[in-house]
């Protein structure tokens, strides 16, 4: 049984990182911190939770107790720099949901995210946790980087291609869209029902910053061909849709492919390989990834979709805990009841 801590557990996040884990059998308690929400009840901040969790109030982050075994940061960029070092200074698991230490490079940080980055030398002592590829090793790592949303979609799409076929991939465009909840709970008068109803827009085009952080694990299977990135709004709460179009240089069919995206992701649970493009409703509240793969002459389109808050966030953040105690990465999400399958 293990002690954890949930920094920043009162935005969009962190109220089903909250769920998750009052539902899982090994933890045996949970203390959320938090910043303009302390001195809350967690029930007066999420209060379709009652009966679901055990209320508490939110501690201020400044009483961080060291003395949990594993700490969940939500926290907005930059902020989990405050937090991080010590934590893993104490020997401490942390599982980081922002994009604090997704990057290996600290460069990159300048470019992009537009801070110098005080703690780099953690970078690279860092897991990038995609909980469902299964080159993903968490032995003797204590620091998880949560994926982003967006990379989460594509990069699931995207990795069993690139691992074999890289040489003959000429180039890959993807196409993303998003609802709004993925900019977070803060009011903005771009993303108002008004201003969102019935519309569509790019946005961030060519300096989204999930762009380095999903070509950094694409090149770390060998991809060195032309990418391009472009995310959209889309007037709903949640969810994220992803197209990535690849041009190759010779012909493959589709039964190969397809085996490889089965061999690829064999086992994994929350990985659902569809024999057609998915709709976004139909993981909209799960942890699931649903992929479709169409081969073409010289090209393979490839259509993923998953909750940006559950899969591009806190299913996954969980997920990776249980990896890294080496549980049953379902447990907290899915429960089984004979052959049924119910989500929490």
């Amino acid at each position: 049984m293990i002690s954890v801590g949930i920094i920043g557990g009162s935005g969009y996040t962190g109220k089903k990182l909250l769920q998750y884990c009052s539902n899982h059998p090994f933890i045996e308690e949970i203390t959320i911190y938090g910043n303009s929400t302390a001195g809350q009840s967690v029930l007066s901040i999420f209060p379709e939770l009652l009966n679901l969790i055990v209320d508490q109030t939110v501690k201020p982050v400044s009483e961080i107790n060291e003395n949990h075994d594993v700490y969940f940061v939500s926290l907005p960029h930059g902020e989990s720099l405050k937090y991080v070092p010590a934590l893993i200074e104490k020997e401490k698991s942390v599982i980081d949901l922002g994009g604090d230490y997704r990057l290996d490079n600290k460069e990159l940080y300048s470019n992009w995210y537009k801070f110098d980055h005080s703690s780099d030398y953690l970078l690279n002592k860092k897991i990038y946790g995609l909980a469902d590829y299964s080159k993903t090793n968490y032995t003797d790592y204590s620091l998880i980087a949560n994926p982003g949303c967006y990379p989460t979609s594509v990069l699931l799409g995207l990795l069993p291609l690139i691992e074999d076929y890289s040489d003959e991939i000429l180039s890959v465009s993807t196409v993303s869209y998003s609802g709004t909840s993925g900019a977070g709970k803060s009011p903005k008068q771009e993303l108002m029902v008004s201003e969102m109803h019935g519309n569509v827009r790019a946005y961030n085009v060519n300096k989204h910053r999930h762009e380095p952080e999903i070509l950094q694990q694409l090149k770390r299977e060998g991809f060195d061909s032309p990418f391009s990135f472009t995310t959209h709004l889309l007037p709903i709460d949640t969810g994220i849709y992803s197209t990535s179009s690849i041009h190759l240089k010779s012909n493959f069919t589709e039964d190969e492919v397809l085996q490889k995206y089965k061999n690829t992701f064999e086992g994994k649970c929350f990985i659902r390989l569809r024999n057609t493009p998915p709709d976004l409703k139909w993981v909209v509240g799960t942890n699931f990834c649903d992929i479709n793969i169409s081969v073409g002459d010289k090209k393979i389109i490839i259509c993923s979709a998953i909750d940006n808050l559950i899969k591009g966030a806190s299913g996954q953040a969980v997920q990776n805990l249980n990896k890294l105690y080496g549980w049953d990465e379902k447990l907290g999400i899915l429960k089984f009841e004979g052959d049924n399958v119910e989500v929490y």
